[in-house]
């Protein structure tokens, strides 16, 4: 058994004739603002009042922080300043100006010695007090000399002390001369003369 034909005709339509079938609440029109200004929304005709920004506006200051990292800045600066201020005279007194030397002398015995005896001839060279090192030598008038030696002087030390110590034998007289070289700091000599003698 079929069922009813649908009527044939042209105004016959399945989509209208579906249509009554959907029902539900109506769709709004999407309303498009006026114009947009920022964050604030304008509509309709006229100028309506600005809506509130979604969230509250913060502006942070940074002028205590600021204030409190600059005073601690200063009291750190003043300390270093203290500090390299004792650092400077430190090195300066390490490292400072070097030995100077002022004057020098040479003595001995004006008695001279006696038969087969040592002569201690003594160089008195004088100094600044400040630390460092003399480089001398010995000449003797008997055409010998002495390798370059060397002095340590320590800070504080004003005065360096350095001996020859020149031994004599057999008889009669000897004039005798022995003369300090100094080579550094500076180049300075100093002598002194003296008589061996020893009677038969």
């Amino acid at each position: 058994m079929t069922g009813p034909r649908a009527p044939e005709g042209d105004d016959y339509s399945a989509t209208v004739l579906g249509s009554h079938w959907f029902s539900g609440p109506p769709v709004a029109p999407e309303v498009v603002p006026d114009r947009v200004e920022g964050s604030v929304l304008r509509f309709g005709p006229g100028v309506t009042a600005a809506m509130p920004a979604p969230f509250p506006l913060v502006v942070a200051t940074v002028d205590a922080p600021r204030r409190r990292r600059l005073a601690g800045l200063r009291r750190y600066a003043l300390a270093a300043v203290v500090l390299a201020g004792v650092l400077a005279y430190l090195g300066w007194q390490r490292f400072g100006p070097a030995i100077e030397v002022r004057d020098v002398a040479v003595t001995t015995d004006p008695q001279g010695p006696s038969c087969d005896a040592t002569a201690d001839v003594v160089a008195v060279v004088g100094t600044n007090g400040r630390p460092g090192t003399l480089t001398y030598r010995w000449v003797r008038s008997d055409g010998t000399r002495s390798e370059e030696l060397t002095e340590r002087v320590p800070r504080g030390q004003r005065e360096a002390r350095l001996h020859l110590l020149w031994t004599f034998q057999g008889t009669g007289n000897y004039p005798a001369r022995a003369e300090l070289q100094l080579l550094s700091p500076g180049q300075r000599t100093a002598a002194v003369d003296f008589t061996y003698r020893c009677s038969p």
